[in-house]
């Protein structure tokens, strides 16, 4: 489509545009591993910003796959956005409620786009910044108008296993971890059973809170470059990214794509599928690593 959008929106400009009631449809995204012990859902009836929908990333899914979260069809996802009143025109504003400023929400962001939308944008700081603003909160919710929508998957920006095994000779393009550090090194635990830490060997730890400032807020573009350039991340060439199951990935993707990388994809397996299906010496870990 050919309507584009900034992709990191300040909490002042979608102030400003809810008053005006453009054609905006705001979406709380947030989802939260199960050891947090949270429900997004009951959490977004309680409190959302006024006029928001939920987005929820393992209902709009392939629930075909035994992997969390993989990405569904486009008739399934066009139903899903369809019936949050959402059409090509529309500008979605995704943010989540997390106590890092963003977590689950640049996955959905990345959802969109994939499926041909570009008139998609994050709300910077998330709800935890909107409110510590004084901005308003609201537990009412109106169901929005179903819409005909179409998407259009851009299957380049998806990488299978198979993808990524074959890259481990050509080194076509680069892999970069989102995952925190010690679960890369395999030195922490996965948040999954019957999955031990470690990483795709030659790929890149770049922990998805780096892209954050201590206040929640993505870091400006500068920052951004410089953080991928001491990572020794080249944004001038390919670039896949994963983490555990392809949420948190998606930051590492609208980071590349604020500094101007258009083409970053994303292995929707993660380390998840990964640690399953690859053979021992395919799991680098300076820990218990896999046996068989």
């Amino acid at each position: 489509m050919a309507l584009q959008a900034r992709a990191v929106l300040p909490s002042k400009w979608l102030a400003e545009a809810v008053k005006l009631q453009g054609k905006i449809r705001i979406l709380d995204a947030s989802w939260y591993l199960p050891k947090l012990r949270r429900n997004a859902k009951s959490e977004f009836k309680k409190r959302h910003i006024p006029g928001a929908a939920f987005f929820d990333i393992d209902q709009c899914c392939d629930k075909t796959s035994p992997l969390d979260h993989m990405l569904p069809s486009e008739k399934s996802f066009a139903d899903y956005v369809g019936n949050l009143g959402i059409e090509s025109d529309t500008h979605v504003v995704v943010y989540d409620a997390s106590d890092f400023g963003a977590f689950s929400a640049p996955r959905v962001w990345w959802m969109f786009r994939v499926f041909g939308h570009s008139a998609v944008s994050m709300l910077n700081g998330g709800l935890r910044n909107w409110e510590l603003e004084g901005r308003a909160v609201s537990d009412q919710y109106v169901r929005p108008t179903p819409t005909e929508y179409k998407a259009s998957l851009n299957r380049s920006w998806i990488k299978t296993y198979e993808d990524i095994l074959d890259n481990l000779d050509t080194k076509k393009f680069q892999v970069v971890d989102a995952r925190p550090a010690g679960r890369f090194k395999g030195l922490d635990p996965e948040p999954r059973d019957n999955t031990e830490p470690g990483h795709i060997p030659g790929s890149v730890s770049v922990p998805f809170h780096s892209f954050l400032s201590q206040s929640g807020h993505f870091l400006p573009k500068e920052q951004l470059q410089a953080l991928f350039a001491r990572a020794g991340v080249d944004l001038s060439r390919p670039i896949c990214v994963l983490c555990g199951s392809a949420v948190t990935a998606c930051h590492v993707a609208l980071a590349a794509h604020e500094c101007g990388h258009q083409g970053v994809s994303v292995y929707d397996g993660g380390w998840s599928e990964w640690y399953t299906r690859a053979v021992p010496e395919n799991v680098i870990s300076e820990g218990r690593g896999k046996y068989l």
